[in-house]
């Protein structure tokens, strides 16, 4: 299992070692001990699962209070996935780093408290799972407008506008958004 941080070091691409014949693949997509040997000594207390059509946009969530840090993956199609900085005494505050998480590249990403997250649906459907530090929170429960200029995120759009939930459209301007210390 490969663990590649990314421009922002706190977060994390993990790559791991596949196992493939022709009956199909086997992998382990979460090992305490090799996790916490790269850093990533986490206690999980929730999964989750979404499935989304293609061009939903979902994001960009974070809960200002009870921060969940997130592994992720892609279980069926192909998201192009983006963690954004909240740290206020970060030296990466109010950056981006994204990675395109797939069923066929069975790439993971993780991201830690005090990010804000969001993914857009490359295939026709997609199937994301992942693992968070914290409980869902709905009172907590921030987002940030998806297309801020402020933030500048290159999303894979190409001639038409994502499928957005109510909440999702009416998300705050980061220069207006709740951010950690």
């Amino acid at each position: 299992m490969d663990f590649i941080p990314l421009s922002i070091p706190d977060v994390i691409l993990i790559k791991p070692d596949v196992h493939r014949d022709e009956r199909g693949f086997f992998f382990e997509s979460w090992q305490k001990n090799k996790f916490a040997k790269a850093g990533i000594d986490q206690e999980f207390v929730q999964d989750n699962h979404s499935r989304s059509s293609k061009n939903v946009l979902r994001g960009l969530h974070y809960q200002i209070r009870q921060p969940q840090g997130k592994l992720i993956r892609a279980i069926v199609g192909e998201v192009f996935d983006v963690a954004v900085d909240l740290r206020r005494s970060s030296p990466s505050f109010g950056k981006w780093v994204s990675a395109n998480l797939s069923s066929e590249n069975f790439n993971m990403l993780w991201i830690p408290p005090g990010f804000a997250h969001g993914f857009l649906v490359l295939s026709d459907v997609a199937e994301f799972v992942y693992k968070a530090t914290d409980f869902y929170a709905p009172q907590y429960e921030r987002c940030i407008l998806w297309n801020d200029r402020d933030l500048g995120i290159d999303w894979p759009i190409s001639g038409h506008e994502p499928i957005l939930s109510e909440k999702d459209s009416k998300g705050k301007l980061f220069r207006e958004a709740e951010v950690y210390l």
